[in-house]
């Protein structure tokens, strides 16, 4: 990257404008934390990290531009702003103008020559690649933890602190590079698509997302799950999807004096100990010798056998299942808390779920990133270092949004989850042209109260429990005779 220490505090200026909603979180003090954690120089040219990582921001929020729209904007809607030649920048822009006359033109990828408020997409595109992923998580670290310092209380369940783990895929465009990289797999209708795999620890009482892994597919998902278990502290509770099931990962979580929840796999060696109700049992469980046996090959020293509570039950209209956790003693967590399912007292219609049943919330985080968002299809880069880059971003932004929700819910006497981030993402968009040009005084005092309100305004109704259908069961499909075969029986799913 190269070094211009001019260009550098013209872009730190430009910088100062963007997303002005969130600067009272990215301090200059939080960004240099984050560099002595993740052991790199922030470096001295204009896209150096910091405006790196407000770059990803803005390119996450702005998904219909490509890149080059992206370091543009914010200039064109700063010159467009009345005033805007007597300030530093609307300066720096006339003196190259009249610089330039008469002069030869630079090469558009001269890094020191043209005017100092642009840099090249070339320039950018070399940045996104060298940019230092561990950078970003060490900033995801950083605001973690502040947001737990300011809304510990959120965050917890009867003195547990609540983290939901599930994973999911991303698709990405067919690129050499990134197929090569990330692998394919097969999806209905489409062949084989580039994906990757996301595996992701969340604070589901606010769906704000904790710690995250990236990988190619050929890395599996329980591989990701114990890499991110490494984060879960003492009396930390994980409630974790049934496709993560696996006595490594199980003692892991334990060895940290953690605890865990998961719904049961059939199929299970487990033999009971001792009954403490009609529908929940102590059992034993101890897995199969070549299951012990690829652990150990892996360096792993498990213990042969591990007690376990198993909770019976069934939600109306599901199947009977089951959750398994190490949280042994009912009065530290009861059955009735960890499954029920009640009807709220204000609305017939609601549905208050259990404490498994949180893990819910983590489904809506990768949906509301997908969809909302855009990162389902939306994706510009074609190396696997940019795909990193704008993930990376985009899990920033909306724990940003998230935060933003949480002071809104609170200011306006709502629940987090209450909220709908779909709006909540709008409104910062909407207003972000409008806090791009005012002074910092009307930003305190008139526009970031406005936005609470408005992102308060939007509520949703919690709906857990809902039955809905699954993507091929509506289809109507044409058996061939010229008869169409009626729609099939609507399946109901059960995280």
């Amino acid at each position: 990257m190269f070094t211009d220490e001019h260009k550098r505090e013209v872009w730190d200026e430009i910088r100062q404008h963007d997303l002005q909603a969130f600067k009272r979180w990215l301090t200059p003090e939080l960004f240099t934390e984050a560099a002595t954690i993740a052991q790199i120089r922030l470096g001295n040219g204009p896209l150096y990290a910091v405006n790196l990582v407000w770059l990803g921001l803005a390119s996450a929020l702005h998904m219909g531009k490509d890149f080059a729209g992206v370091l543009s904007l914010t200039m064109k809607l700063l010159s467009d702003a009345p005033g805007f030649g007597q300030t530093r920048l609307g300066k720096e822009r006339r003196q190259k103008s009249r610089r330039g006359k008469g002069q030869s033109q630079r090469s558009k990828h001269d890094p020191y020559g043209g005017d100092p408020t642009e840099v090249s997409e070339e320039a950018f595109s070399k940045a996104r690649r060298l940019m230092s992923l561990e950078y970003w998580l060490a900033l995801l670290l950083l605001l973690t933890e502040r947001f737990e310092g300011e809304h510990s209380k959120l965050i917890r369940f009867k003195g547990f602190r609540l983290l939901a783990m599930d994973g999911t895929s991303i698709t990405m465009p067919n690129w050499k590079r990134l197929k090569s990289y990330f692998g394919t797999a097969r999806t209905k209708g489409k062949g084989r698509t580039v994906q990757a795999r996301m595996v992701m620890l969340q604070m589901p009482l606010v769906r704000l997302p904790y710690r995250y892994e990236l990988a190619p597919l050929s890395q599996g998902e329980t591989t990701l799950a114990m890499r991110l278990a490494g984060h879960v502290r003492r009396n930390d509770l994980v409630l974790i999807d049934r496709g993560f099931f696996s006595y490594a990962l199980f003692c892991e979580i334990h060895q940290r004096r953690a605890y865990f929840g998961i719904r049961l796999k059939k199929g299970m060696n487990i033999k009971t100990i001792r009954r403490l109700g009609s529908r929940e049992r102590l059992v034993q469980w101890a897995p199969c010798a070549p299951i012990m046996s690829k652990w150990r090959k892996q360096g792993l020293t498990l213990p042969s056998s591990m007690t376990l509570r198993v909770i019976d039950y069934q939600v109306p209209g599901f199947r009977k299942s089951a959750v398994v956790t190490n949280v042994l003693d009912p009065a530290k967590l009861s059955r009735d808390e960890w499954v029920r399912m009640i009807r709220d007292k204000e609305s017939a219609r609601n549905l208050q779920p259990g404490l498994y049943h949180r893990r819910w919330e983590i489904e809506t985080t990768f949906k509301e990133m997908k969809i909302a968002m855009k990162l389902k299809g939306g994706l510009r880069s074609r190396t696997p270092e940019g795909i990193h880059y704008e993930i990376a971003g985009h899990v920033l932004l909306y724990l940003l949004v998230r935060w933003t929700m949480v002071e809104a819910a609170q200011r306006y006497g709502h629940a987090p989850l209450e909220l709908s981030f779909t709006n909540a993402l709008r409104e910062v968009l909407d207003m972000s042209q409008t806090l791009l040009t005012a002074t910092p005084q009307r930003i305190a005092k008139v526009l970031l109260p406005r936005l609470l309100e408005r992102i308060a305004s939007h509520q949703v109704t919690p709906r857990p429990g809902r039955h809905f259908p699954r993507p091929n069961d509506t289809k109507v499909k044409n058996k061939g005779n010229g008869r169409l075969q009626k729609p099939a029986k609507l399946q109901t799913r059960q995280s």
